[in-house]
């Protein structure tokens, strides 16, 4: 099933959603020099998008530097006033966009293609009535002892949970993306040929309030799902999903593991409902893709880095099909 770009009419316009690996890889610490030489391994290889004519705009994660941001403010204590997650979200959206950002125009220039290359610092709609907001479930931050969970969860007003046995962390809400507000000017700088870095970190949270206004909340949108609702937004020809293995397996880690190639919306709503793709995992990117392809989107694709090429050669990766 490879992606030929090769026809009459407008290039297709991909929206690509990175993951963690773009900026850490494990083990790493997240130093400056770190996060350039990954941003610059991670736009190498989306280099075979453009150099296959595609007109590119990419979503990234950000939550080990909105961690890293949150423990800052409070190492800092009572001497300077704590930013509020939605800041954090933005601030983080400006940094490692401008990393990604530089490291694109770097593989340009070696390429000598003349394309632009520009970071939005994107709000995301959401519902202020989202049941997640009663029930707050997105780990943020590092992980603590339960004493000092339970003092924060007291002093601060934090939702705690313990994590999979390895500590206690800070939850909270991740409510359903409704719409990117800046998505037309996303779409208009993307035809026109320029490269644009958008909704890192699923975009800033906020809502209108009862004077319409936009006001910002503390929560963190699924990555995944954002980049979902701005493929439809802008009327994308493929969403791919870049994570850490090749593609979406059926009994993932179990004996009966299998991969999946080619996959019907009607299979996709199956297995879903079969309960094959975990919430904290794999979950979140099948289901922006299945909301893609509900939504008109006529081909997703779920991949590694690594395989990208690949992949859209049709070798590689588990590939969505919208409409037959």
């Amino acid at each position: 099933m490879a992606y030929d770009t090769k026809h009459a009419g407008k290039p297709p316009l991909v929206v690509v959603a990175l993951g963690g690996h773009a900026f850490m890889q494990p083990g790493e610490e997240g130093t400056h020099e770190q996060h350039i030489r990954n941003a610059q391994h991670i736009c190498e290889q989306l280099m075979t998008l453009v150099e296959r004519g595609y007109h590119l705009v990419i979503t990234h994660g950000n939550g080990p530097q909105v961690g890293s941001l949150l423990e800052r403010d409070e190492m800092r204590g009572d001497s300077l006033p704590v930013r509020p997650l939605d800041v954090l979200v933005a601030q983080t959206e400006g940094s490692l966009g401008y990393y990604l950002q530089q490291a694109m125009l770097n593989s340009l220039r070696r390429r000598d293609i003349r394309r632009f290359v520009v970071t939005v610092v994107t709000q995301v709609i959401v519902d202020r009535n989202d049941k997640a907001f009663k029930h707050p479930t997105k780990p943020v931050g590092p992980f603590l002892s339960e004493e000092e969970a339970r003092r924060r969860e007291r002093e601060m007003g934090w939702t705690v949970v313990e994590d999979a046995g390895r500590g206690w962390r800070r939850v909270v809400p991740s409510p359903v993306p409704q719409k990117v507000i800046q998505r037309k000017m996303i779409r208009e700088a993307a035809s026109k040929g320029h490269i644009v870095i958008a909704c890192g970190g699923g975009g800033i949270p906020v809502y209108k309030t009862d004077r319409r206004d936009y006001a910002g909340v503390e929560a963190v949108i699924d990555k995944d799902r954002t980049s979902g609702v701005l493929a439809r937004g802008i009327d994308a020809d493929l969403l791919i999903i870049l994570t850490a293995v090749d593609c979406v397996y059926l009994h993932f880690n179990q004996p009966e593991q299998s991969p999946l190639g080619a996959v019907t919306l009607a299979e996709c709503e199956r297995y879903i409902a079969e309960g094959h793709f975990p919430v904290g995992s794999m979950g979140p990117k099948v289901e922006a893709v299945q909301d893609f392809l509900l939504h008109g989107g006529s081909r997703g694709l779920i991949t590694s880095p690594e395989r990208l090429e690949s992949a859209l050669h049709g070798e590689a990766g588990t590939h969505f099909i919208g409409k037959i």
